[in-house]
């Protein structure tokens, strides 16, 4: 069963470890939402090989039983924002790692504008500076539920909010000429005559 304080590994490394094409579309998945490492699009892939596993095997299956898981992972898909509202359960099968990746608290900061970049949010999130109805969430791989997208703004102590906030522009100040220098100042000790 494993020791309680040490979770178990929640992704799936790899088959080929070496793989061209592979590691080049998760560079660009960790480029594109800012992640940490691989580690995180592999954590994403995992979730959804096993939505994919579920959804084949009730997909397989007619019973009464059967239907009331069907509904249950559809409304859970739902839920996350994941799957739209009336989505069916064939569309499980469609899912990708971005459609995962997209409702990470870290990249909702981004989309919403509360950062300039995807690596920006997740300094913000993890330095505290990001709350989700006034409660601070460190977490940059919390998946945010429908309906959770609006309230997600500044930690009202927050010392980003000074910075964010856009002032009155400053009247930019005319740049003074400056006297000419004889031609022996300024020259450093080497350059003299």
């Amino acid at each position: 069963m494993g020791h309680p304080r040490k979770a178990r590994k929640q992704y799936d490394t790899p088959s080929h470890p070496w793989n061209a094409d592979r590691i080049k579309q998760e560079n660009k998945l960790v480029q594109k939402y800012g992640l940490k490492n691989k580690k995180e699009v592999w954590k994403a892939e995992t979730m959804i090989k096993r939505y994919r596993r579920d959804a084949r095997e009730l997909l397989g299956m007619s019973s009464e039983h059967t239907s009331q898981e069907r509904q249950q992972l559809l409304n859970h898909l739902i839920r996350l924002g994941v799957l739209p509202e009336n989505a069916k359960l064939e569309a499980v099968l469609d899912l990708t790692v971005e459609d995962v990746l997209r409702r990470r608290l870290q990249t909702m900061v981004h989309r919403k504008g509360l950062a300039y970049t995807a690596k920006e949010a997740r300094v913000f999130v993890v330095h505290g500076h990001i709350a989700m109805n006034n409660r601070k969430i460190d977490s940059p791989s919390y998946l945010v539920k429908r309906g959770e997208e609006e309230l997600i703004g500044y930690y009202p102590g927050s010392a980003v909010i000074k910075l964010k906030i856009p002032e009155t522009p400053k009247k930019e100040k005319p740049k003074k000429e400056r006297p000419k220098r004889d031609s022996y100042r300024g020259r450093g000790r080497r350059n003299r005559r």
